[in-house]
């Protein structure tokens, strides 16, 4: 694992240099902050894909949890009040976890496809949060929550330091406590783990409410920075954390994962996103783009299981 974490930090590497050469303002200090500003977003999710993923799951619905999470959570708040901060935060991350524990529930209890569920789940929290904004974006957030997304301490944006300390908390917890050694281990066989006596129920629900809450957190620091709670917001995102995920060496069939690789994979997507822009590329052959890495990573991270079976 870690040297194919080293590979994909070449990458990252290289995709700098590149972009670099091809435009003089990447590499400066306030495009740096932009880069790691706007991954923060897709790296929270990709951290949650990550636990998912490498426990033998999918969460297909995080994307549109953002939305529901960040409607739900200022259409409570009463304007103008001291307390509508604290509120909408308690209410956003409360939503995330809730409706994450639901997908965990029916998956591990009811023994539904993860991918059916939170595929449904999809739909529903993306309606939801279009009834409960009638469709249209709330505009004028406290101040108290734009400051979560555009302030600075000490110069760094807040956003880059809550997604690089949750990414910290997150790597230590995969890696270093049973939660994390037993996920793993149920992603590669879950059958053996359920007969060691892991509680297979209690750690899907866990795993999935995990994922709700790090979108929740996402979408408050995504909405904090735009001054807007959008019912569309986090739309395709889900794919765009799965990628980040695989890239850094997370395996579809589970089993496997890695926090610091799915953060270098969420940089890997941001830096790629924001080159093509500054060498004007369209939004829609991002897209592309962003489908050919994901194939292409999900090929390549076949063919290292197939490697490294054979030897």
């Amino acid at each position: 694992m870690r040297v194919y974490q080293g590979l994909i930090l070449v990458i990252l590497l290289l995709l700098c240099a590149f972009f670099a050469i091809t435009s003089d303002v990447f590499l400066t200090w306030a495009n740096v902050l932009n880069i790691f500003t706007a991954t923060s977003t897709i790296g929270l999710l990709a951290i949650g894909a990550a636990f998912v993923i490498g426990a033998g799951g999918l969460d297909l619905s995080v994307g549109s949890l953002m939305a529901f999470s960040a409607i739900t959570g200022v259409m409570v708040a009463p304007e103008s009040s001291t307390t509508s901060v604290p509120l909408i935060l308690f209410v956003c991350l409360a939503t995330g976890l809730f409706a994450g524990a639901i997908n965990g529930s029916l998956i591990g209890g009811m023994k539904l496809p993860a991918f059916i569920v939170t595929l449904g789940m999809l739909s529903i929290a993306r309606g939801l949060a279009l009834i409960f904004s009638n469709g249209r974006p709330v505009y004028g957030l406290p101040e108290g929550l734009v400051f979560l997304g555009q302030g600075r301490i000490g110069g760094v944006p807040i956003p880059v330091m809550v997604f690089l300390a949750t990414g910290f908390v997150a790597h230590i917890l995969l890696g270093r406590t049973r939660f994390g050694r037993h996920s793993l281990a149920i992603g590669d066989n879950e059958q053996a783990s359920c007969n060691a006596g892991i509680q297979i129920f209690r750690y899907k629900v866990t795993l999935y409410a995990l994922s709700g809450l790090l979108a929740a957190m996402a979408v408050i620091l995504s909405m904090s920075r735009v001054n807007a709670a959008d019912p569309s917001s986090g739309m395709m995102y889900e794919l765009t954390a799965i990628t980040a995920a695989i890239i850094g060496g997370t395996s579809l069939s589970g089993g496997r994962a890695s926090v610091a690789g799915a953060m270098i994979g969420a940089l890997i997507m941001g830096v790629l996103q924001n080159g093509m822009t500054l060498m004007n590329v369209p939004a829609y052959y991002q897209q592309v783009a962003v489908g050919i890495v994901l194939i292409a990573a999900v090929t390549f991270g076949k063919c290292r299981g197939v490697h490294a079976s054979k030897n």
